[in-house]
């Protein structure tokens, strides 16, 4: 099959309409936005309702938490700074960031924090980038003393919210107290790195990370409802956040429209999964990744930091270690794991392990939410819920939004 513009079938998009519809009628997700398109077309399907006890209904404008699926759009800020050669791919990052100069490294990432070994080298932008610096989150193992660490001494919140909530010199400061999991550069780990980078682009910036963000990505390219808080005005275009209680599969409220996290500016701009957004902002910015970087006449990032951070980074012996790790939060995530690959901010298929082909990139949130893009079809697609991970409900609208997606391909 070509790269031709033809779009979607008829049959097809209806279809989608209707599993995604059964979706919500199950009584299982209140509502969801989804966007799919390809070449010149796009279809923008809103089925449900904001709250779970119905009224207002979903629309193209609902602005969600985007989660994780943060990620693939705040490393833009720092590709931007590449291109600029305001950084460079292995400067290390002591300069900027202190705090992590001088590393100690466990001798057992799963083992007590006081038995380590130095460092062999600093960590560099480009570990970050790929999320190689040594330190992650290793939901796998959260009774580890490193895991414990982070909530002990409040580098992420325990309750769900993996956020942080301190200013970033004041995590930075916390973050600097705790030994690396790995050697810089050894092993795949995810969000501590997404979260590090917005740091960073702030101190070489000298502005705050939202603020880079929006003069040099979302203004560009007419994202006006994205940023890391809903002010107050825009407010009632958010839902709440859902987390299903896993027993009853009762609505339970994570996080309030009015009042809530997102609310008002966090003290925190984190770019592992901070984001609020809408599926056209969104489709903006994919679509410019597919664009290779253009947006209309304008260039955005060149062509080659979007090659690089839309194609798989990772050595073989990296992706056997993100391959295991896809299949341990398998259960957490309920499926979301084939891809192979990881680029910068974003996975990438790099075999063909369900309906998408090789290639695709995008990434998944623990909010209900998926984007990715399709460089050979031309292909983005995007499914928006704030129905948490906490049962496996969004995790299957997701994986059969992909499937009838790609059937839809005329």
């Amino acid at each position: 099959m070509g790269k031709g513009n033809s779009g979607f079938s008829e049959a097809g998009l209806r279809r989608l309409r209707e599993v995604l519809t059964r979706h919500v009628e199950s009584g299982k997700i209140p509502g969801l936005v989804a966007l799919v398109s390809r070449g010149e077309e796009t279809h923008v399907e809103a089925i449900g309702t904001m709250r779970h006890d119905g009224g207002t209904p979903m629309r193209r404008d609902t602005i969600f938490r985007m989660a994780s699926t943060t990620k693939p759009v705040a490393v833009a800020a720092t590709m931007v700074l590449l291109d600029e050669c305001r950084l460079r791919l292995d400067d290390p990052i002591d300069r900027w960031l202190p705090e992590l100069a001088d590393r100690q490294v466990l001798k057992r990432a799963d083992g007590p924090l006081d038995e380590t070994v130095p460092a062999r080298r600093p960590i560099t932008v480009r570990d970050l980038l790929t999320s190689t610096c040594g330190l992650g989150l290793e939901t796998t193992a959260m009774g580890s003393p490193m895991m414990s660490a982070y909530f002990e001494r409040k580098v992420y919140g325990e309750n769900g919210w993996m956020l942080p909530a301190v200013e970033p010199d004041e995590w930075m400061r916390r973050l600097g107290t705790l030994p690396l999991m790995h050697q810089p550069g050894e092993r795949w780990l995810y969000n501590v790195s997404d979260d590090v980078l917005g740091v960073l682009v702030a101190r070489v910036t000298g502005q705050s990370f939202e603020s880079f963000l929006r003069e040099r990505i979302f203004d560009q390219l007419g994202m006006k409802d994205t940023g890391f808080h809903v002010p107050a005005d825009k407010i009632d275009r958010l839902p709440p956040l859902y987390a299903p209680d896993p027993q009853t599969g009762e609505f339970t409220v994570e996080d309030q429209a009015e009042g809530g996290h997102h609310s008002k500016p966090p003290a925190f701009q984190s770019g592992g999964g901070g984001l609020d957004s809408t599926v056209d902002n969104y489709h903006a910015y994919f679509r410019m990744l597919l664009n290779s970087g253009t947006h209309g006449a304008e260039r955005i990032l060149s062509r080659p930091a979007v090659e690089l951070m839309t194609t798989n980074r990772l050595t073989p012996e990296q992706l056997a270690a993100r391959e295991a790790w896809a299949r341990s939060v398998v259960h957490l995530s309920h499926g979301q794991g084939q891809h192979g690959g990881w680029g910068f901010g974003m996975a990438v298929r790099t075999y063909r392990g369900d309906y998408a082909p090789i290639g695709q990139f995008g990434w998944d949130g623990g909010a209900g939410t998926t984007t990715y893009a399709d460089p050979h079809n031309q292909l983005v697609g995007i499914l928006l819920t704030q129905t948490g991970m906490s049962t496996p409900d969004s995790a299957r609208a997701i994986h059969d939004f992909w499937t009838t997606l790609y059937q839809a391909i005329d």
